[in-house]
């Protein structure tokens, strides 16, 4: 029986069906259920600012804590498909079981538990495909094409979730994500082929070192990884750069009624706006990627930003913070799209936990972002850009210096 096999610069285009498949599913999943998860808790399950509050912390922490665990464990055994299928079953749970549930504690423990497994699918997608792509000029266009399915999922994703919420509510809105979640765990099961990795088996224990003895051995490793500095202050600027990305989402509305005498409507107009633009962005960021230097390109992302908080915090009118979404789209599309490329380019060894690392900037950043607000509630919400400006200069900064070797 003949066997096709795959050049790493130039692998199947069916390959990337079924993971497709696995990343739109999880992002609808996501889309119809997080933005409404504090209506949820005040209206569904009674909670206080207090408890809801501590629910919107433990979750995205205990999703960090979790990934970061099975991003290791993934680079460690051949177990990508396995993985996936694992921790789609996981929110398959978890989502099933909120459908129902109504008292804060078991879903406060399904939250930390099974929900929290479930937010290492998106970087072990991205893990399977670096994977795949390892050593293909167009492993940024990849990743961008990918990141892209995930964007295309949050614009048709919460006017789903309004229409399921008025249908049937809470139930139906959860019901739908859980089986948004086993259709990535179907999919991924039947139709994703063994990653490289896993038809190459188990290789050898690799010497004792100062990894310890679950370190991949020489043969697999694609380069060396960069320094821990260096990783640690590139993931530090990219949290920064969405804290600020958070922070200007959550005090647009507000600004816009009370500072430019705008509407909610204007608000809405304007993020929507920006999440058309960083699509076509995202696409020709990542085409860009395959001839220029990836390193100039990421530094663009923050400065972007940058140049749009500016614009932001010095504007009197809501066509100015309109046309400024040009420079924050720019600024998602490089950082959504090629930030993870860039990060597992400095751990080429360790793609599971390079994809977990990036990954883990974006919940890290939002829960910096609460903070800020809070202090621009007192100081005007103009303020909240002016912190925006501060935010992404530093990151910007962390970048320059943050030089890797390799990227």
């Amino acid at each position: 029986m003949a066997v096709t096999t795959e050049t790493p610069s130039r692998p199947s285009v069916r390959r990337w069906i079924p993971l497709a498949a696995v990343l739109l599913a999880v992002g609808v999943s996501t889309a119809i259920a997080f933005p409404f998860l504090a209506l949820f808790l005040d209206t569904e399950v009674q909670a206080g600012p207090v408890r809801v509050t501590v629910f919107l912390v433990a979750a995205p922490l205990s999703s960090v804590v979790v990934s970061t665990l099975i991003g290791r464990l993934s680079d460690r055994r051949p177990m990508r498909r396995v993985l996936l299928v694992v921790v789609a079953l996981a929110g398959c749970l978890g989502a099933a079981l909120t459908a129902f549930v109504r008292d804060y504690f078991v879903l406060l423990g399904l939250t930390v538990t099974a929900t929290a497994v479930a937010g290492a699918l998106m970087p072990q997608v991205f893990a399977y495909a670096r994977e795949v792509v390892q050593g293909s000029p167009k492993a940024a266009m990849t990743m961008s094409s990918l990141r892209t399915l995930f964007s295309i999922a949050w614009v048709a994703g919460p006017p789903l979730a309004a229409v399921l919420l008025e249908t049937g509510g809470f139930r139906l809105v959860y019901g739908s994500a859980s089986l948004m979640y086993a259709l990535a765990a179907l999919v991924a099961f039947a139709w994703l082929a063994p990653s490289p990795a896993e038809r190459a088996g188990p290789a050898p224990a690799a010497p004792a070192g100062p990894d310890g003895p679950d370190e991949p051995p020489p043969a697999r490793a694609a380069g060396p990884d960069a320094p821990r500095s260096v990783i640690l202050l590139t993931v530090a600027a990219f949290a920064l750069i969405q804290c600020a990305g958070n922070l200007g989402v959550q005090a647009m509305p507000l600004f816009i009624s009370q500072d430019l005498g705008g509407s909610v409507g204007d608000a809405g107009f304007i993020l929507g706006l920006c999440a058309a633009l960083e699509i076509p962005l995202m696409l020709g960021f990542g085409a860009l990627a395959a001839r220029f230097p990836l390193r100039r390109l990421m530094l663009a992302g923050p400065a972007c930003s940058l140049a749009y908080f500016a614009v932001a915090a010095t504007a009197h009118a809501t066509w100015q913070l309109a046309a400024g979404q040009l420079l924050l789209a720019c600024s998602i599309a490089v950082v959504g799209g090629l930030g993870v490329t860039y990060v597992q380019d400095m751990l080429p060894r360790h793609p599971g936990r390079a994809s977990t690392l990036f990954s883990n900037a974006f919940p890290i950043g939002a829960m910096l972002a609460g903070p800020v607000l809070g202090a621009a509630q007192h100081f005007g919400y103009r303020s909240a850009y002016a912190a925006g400006v501060a935010l992404c200069a530093v990151a910007l900064v962390l970048l320059l210096v943050s030089r890797p070797r390799r990227v």
